[in-house]
């Protein structure tokens, strides 16, 4: 797909193959974007892409995120595609199995930081190479922070402090990009309806060491509001966004 006067805008979704990233990049490609499906499994970026019925708009790119030279790779096709960037969703995440501290695991601990973290950082490293100097020159990176970015669910060291820290990334790709047109913003979302939130609905752990239901609610709701935030001009950024179930116990954890 060449660029040029009537060509689409563009996007990388990452965890394209499943639940939040798979509603985000099906609302942006039924609102016209070329979007390029990041994910580990060809097979269900296909079947996003096949959902999508957007046919060549829909870009599957097996990657794992935590590999530097997939990552780079994956940017240099989408360069040579469609010759820009508008948006990236670094979405790409992995939430390990509920663990006390001193239980953690080096491996555990390695791969979550290396998904959550780094990964993150080398798609937003590579998004801000070419939205510096394409032209028009600018883009928007939006960061999956989630409701661990503000309080931890008990046993979820790993998962929580690769949130926290993908706040801090949020600010400086934010302030490095500030005279480049690049904006960058984060979503931080609570209790959508996923396959890796499957069991909130039955029960979870709560911080007094209960079990406890809680609200779940639709990821197309998760996807509208990241297409708005897509949708803005560049002038206007949404530094940081919550979107949760209403009655979630974020406001009132501990």
């Amino acid at each position: 797909m060449a660029e040029g006067a009537g060509a689409p805008r563009t996007a990388v979704v990452t965890g394209a193959g499943s639940g939040i990233g798979r509603a985000v990049a099906l609302e942006l490609l039924d609102r016209g974007y070329a979007v390029a499906l990041v994910g580990r499994r060809l097979e269900r970026l296909e079947e996003t892409a096949e959902t999508s019925g957007a046919g060549e708009r829909a870009l599957p790119l097996p990657a794992d995120v935590a590999d530097p030279d997939r990552v780079r790779e994956v940017f240099a096709r989408v360069g040579r595609e469609w010759g820009r960037l508008d948006v990236l969703f670094n979405n790409a995440g992995a939430m390990p199995p509920p663990a006390p501290v001193d239980e953690v695991g080096d491996d555990a601990w390695r791969h979550v930081v290396e998904v959550n973290l780094t990964g993150a950082f080398w798609c937003a490293r590579e998004a801000f190479r070419m939205m510096r100097v394409q032209d028009p020159r600018g883009g928007r990176i939006i960061n999956n922070g989630s409701i661990a970015a503000h309080a931890p669910r008990p046993m979820s060291v790993g998962y929580t402090a690769t949130k926290h820290a993908i706040t801090g990334l949020t600010k400086s790709l934010a302030l490095e990009g500030r005279p480049l047109g690049i904006a960058c913003g984060q979503i931080d979302i609570g209790n959508a309806a996923t396959e890796l939130t499957a069991g909130i609905a039955a029960g979870t752990l709560q911080a007094d060491g209960s079990r406890a239901p809680e609200p779940v609610f639709d990821t197309a709701h998760v996807a509208r509001a990241v297409a708005e935030i897509a949708d803005l001009p560049l002038e206007a950024s949404v530094p940081f966004m919550t979107i949760m179930a209403t009655g979630m116990p974020y406001l009132g954890r501990g």
